[in-house]
């Protein structure tokens, strides 16, 4: 199971968060690759998070579709090293592409599910999703793409939480660092225009960024993350950098944590980061 120096979880008035960028849900390239997605279910089962944001999340693809449902692998296969049991399907037949989207198959039970496409490819699409464990109230997408080589887009859900409507957005950032800042830019006016004032609010993706400027910029707009030492999660199998965030408006940051691990370092090229915050009046 995977435990990290965080607030005891259970707490109403503490919101756990994660964000992960799961690659598709397939590691490797040509014949070596290999299929994660079964990992990758259970490893969202551990994070216990009661808002996970996911980048990288195919809704279909042929291709890899045909690819690995003719490359079925036996059930042992897929004995978590995470320590908790084999996946969900213990069928070896299942043990193959899943037949629904990867945010439903992801979900764990009784967590809601919403995806959007950001990128339409030659044999299928991929782009962001959420899992909540709250009632999900509405979502909408806004496409971020800054130019012709890079899909990129915005997932906006509103959650609510013990009565309270909480905003979420999940990004992917681009690869360049001029567009980087128009999409930050694009997510402030967003956030001006579609998010009431008062509300809280929560952005978490993969934000691509190896420095501080988004950081900066998004400290403008009172969106903040917790503050210490920072929590590497790319490349998965040696982290040296943060591209991961969760920043936060109207909450107030209590912690920050990433697993660390050879099985969390096979599933994705990026780790999970989680954080949570305090919810209610008193944390604003």
């Amino acid at each position: 199971m995977f435990t990290a120096d965080l607030t005891a979880h259970g707490n109403e008035s503490v919101l756990r968060v994660a964000t992960y960028n799961i690659h598709k849900g397939v590691q490797g390239i040509g014949p070596a690759r290999r299929l994660e997605i079964h990992n990758l279910a259970l490893a969202v089962d551990t994070l216990d998070a009661d808002i996970v944001c996911l980048q990288e999340v195919r809704m279909v693809n042929r291709r890899e579709a045909d690819y690995f449902s003719r490359r079925r692998r036996p059930v042992q296969d897929f004995l978590s090293p995470l320590g908790i049991g084999p996946g969900r399907d213990s069928d070896p037949g299942a043990l193959c592409w899943p037949e629904m989207p990867q945010a439903d198959f992801l979900a764990p039970e009784g967590y809601e599910a919403v995806y959007c496409t950001n990128a339409v490819t030659k044999h299928g699409e991929h782009g962001n999703a959420l899992l909540s464990r709250w009632p999900i109230i509405a979502h909408r997408h806004e496409d971020m793409s800054d130019h012709r080589f890079e899909q990129r887009g915005l997932l906006h859900v509103e959650i609510l939480i013990n009565g309270v409507s909480l905003h979420a957005i999940v990004v992917h950032f681009g690869l360049i660092p001029a567009s980087r800042l128009r999409q930050t830019a694009q997510l402030q006016r967003y956030i001006a225009r579609e998010v009431p004032p008062d509300a809280p609010v929560i952005v978490a993706g993969d934000f691509n960024d190896w420095g501080t400027q988004v950081k900066k910029l998004l400290r403008a707009e009172a969106l903040h993350s917790f503050e210490g030492p920072r929590t590497f999660t790319y490349p998965s199998r040696l982290p040296v950098v943060q591209l991961d965030h969760i920043y936060a408006r109207g909450m107030q940051p209590l912690g920050l944590a990433a697993p660390r691990g050879r099985a969390w370092s096979r599933m994705s090229d990026h780790l999970p980061l989680i954080a949570e915050f305090k919810m209610g009046r008193e944390a604003v």
